[in-house]
């Protein structure tokens, strides 16, 4: 039986599955309008101080879910009106203050917003901006930061608090990761979705044969749907229309075929390359250290590749990616990749969809989903790529050293950045991934709870194929162009 995390994850899935029930039936547009009244019925508010405010909430998150707000490109959103629980007072005083004659913290304050009474500093919330001069001048450390969990989550430096102490992204430094869509307490934060088209293109195809739509299934899927086996949840997607279900870790395979020719090919040059399988990794450089820009491997990310596959194959086809991953949702959009992959759908989307088409997954027979090696399959946790290119490397008998340095979450990413900026990299190879664990710790995951690497190596070793180039040998790879273009790096 399916389980939720916390009652926003669990709300947030309510509004996905009454949307799509509604664009199954065709009436989305007549009675969309009022369908917050049937997620809130009343006549008691289910968690917000009055059923009033409960239903603009939810039908902001009903906007969202039918694609949100156009005119913003970011594919994440704070939902202004639902943003206002959290304390406003990030700065303040403790009795560690010592009354001191300098006055430290009343001298850098750029609002006044410090003053001394009775020898002890206060700071007045409705001046203060939030700044922090306060609390590094503190010669004892006196003054205390209790950061929103929005702003503690955002390792990219994009959130921020305006003077409404609404909370504001900055799409110049986001980076689409999600961590705030999940880490935020009331879910004031959500990313756009693509549902509505992705139901509208399914029910197409099974009235047009030309319409040929297949779903392209991350690896992370291993850790997801616990309550069904893996061939049941395969069944469940074809079961909604998809004319197929394959494995991206077979894009993963290519992925790492080209990444390490690559690596044989430019290393002496570059010295070191990262990565380019995570698109928030690729936008953190992108956005942070423009500069690295040459390093960054012009390989396409598994999801790319395994579309680049199927439209080579069927050129009929419409492609929906299905994972964990917020940032795929901009990944498809960018220029020079833009129409490959179709659509983006993540977990949580996934479970909606499934109850909306009235698919009982427990209930479904047992499908095959081999179509990849362990090392494509492994892509889905931390330091998955970084053994299958160092599998490659050793079966092809590169003569190149292979020094991989490990990036697990953005923290550790930007250390690794840093250090490659100023020349004093300890490898030649970065693998960055900007969640915890790697897409495994998908912000768009069913659960955030720990999630056990073993479980992705135990569906890894499960695969037919346990090398890279067996898997791929019947692969006309040749015909598929698998590198980004020239200037995919530029702002």
């Amino acid at each position: 039986m399916k389980t939720f995390d916390n009652d926003i994850q669990l709300i947030k899935y309510e509004v996905i599955r009454e949307v799509v029930k509604l664009a199954i039936k065709g009436t989305l547009k007549k009675e969309g309008k009022n369908l917050f009244k049937v997620l809130v019925p009343g006549p008691k508010a289910r968690t917000r101080c009055c059923i009033h405010k409960e239903r603009a909430i939810i039908g902001e998150r009903i906007k969202l879910v039918m694609g949100g707000n156009k005119k913003n490109k970011n594919v994440i959103e704070v939902i202004n009106i639902a943003c206002d629980e959290c304390p406003i007072q990030r700065f303040s005083v403790t009795e560690a203050c010592r009354g001191c004659l300098t006055h430290k913290c009343i001298q850098v304050c750029p609002v006044g917003a410090i003053q001394s009474i009775n020898r002890h500093s206060y700071i007045d919330p409705n001046k203060c901006i939030e700044c922090g001069k306060c609390r590094t001048a503190c010669p004892y450390n006196a003054i205390s930061d209790v950061k929103r969990p929005c702003i503690r989550a955002c390792d990219a430096g994009a959130l921020s608090i305006d003077e409404d102490k609404k909370a504001v992204i900055d799409n110049k430094k986001c980076i689409q990761c999600g961590a705030c869509v999940y880490q935020c307490p009331f879910g004031a934060i959500m990313d756009k979705s693509s549902v509505v088209d992705i139901t509208n293109i399914l029910l197409a195809s099974k009235e047009d044969k030309d319409v040929h739509v297949y779903a392209v299934v991350a690896p992370a899927i291993s850790s997801q749907f616990t309550f069904a086996k893996l061939g049941q949840v395969v069944s469940g997607i074809k079961k909604m229309g998809f004319k197929d279900v394959i494995e991206v870790a077979l894009g993963a395979d290519m992925v790492a075929q080209n990444e390490t020719k690559e690596f044989a090919e430019t290393i002496e040059e570059l010295k070191t390359m990262t990565s380019s399988c995570c698109p928030a990794f690729v936008s953190y450089i992108k956005k942070n250290f423009p500069e690295l820009g040459k390093h960054v491997s012009s390989t396409v990310s598994p999801m790319i590749a395994i579309s680049k596959l199927i439209k080579n194959t069927d050129p009929l086809a419409k492609i929906v990616f299905i994972g964990p991953c917020t940032a795929k949702k901009m990944e498809i959009k960018e220029d020079d990749i833009k129409g490959i992959t179709d659509y983006v759908m993540t977990f949580e989307e996934l479970q909606a969809m499934f109850d909306a088409f009235e698919i009982n997954l427990e209930e479904c027979e047992e499908l095959p989903l081999n179509n990849a090696s362990f090392y494509g399959r492994i892509f889905a946790r931390s330091g998955g790529l970084t053994e299958a290119v160092k599998h490659l490397v050793e079966i092809e008998n590169i003569s190149v050293e292979f020094k991989p340095i490990t990036c697990d979450g953005l923290i550790e990413c930007d250390k690794a950045l840093k250090l490659l900026k100023f020349n004093r990299s300890n490898g030649n190879f970065i693998e960055g991934m900007a969640c915890s664990g790697g897409c495994i710790g998908g912000a768009a995951s069913l659960n955030h709870g720990p999630k056990d690497k073993k479980e992705v190596d135990n569906y890894g070793k499960l695969a037919i194929e346990q090398n890279v180039n067996d898997s791929l040998r019947v692969m006309k790879l040749e015909e598929i162009d698998l590198h980004r273009g020239k200037n995919f790096m530029s702002k």
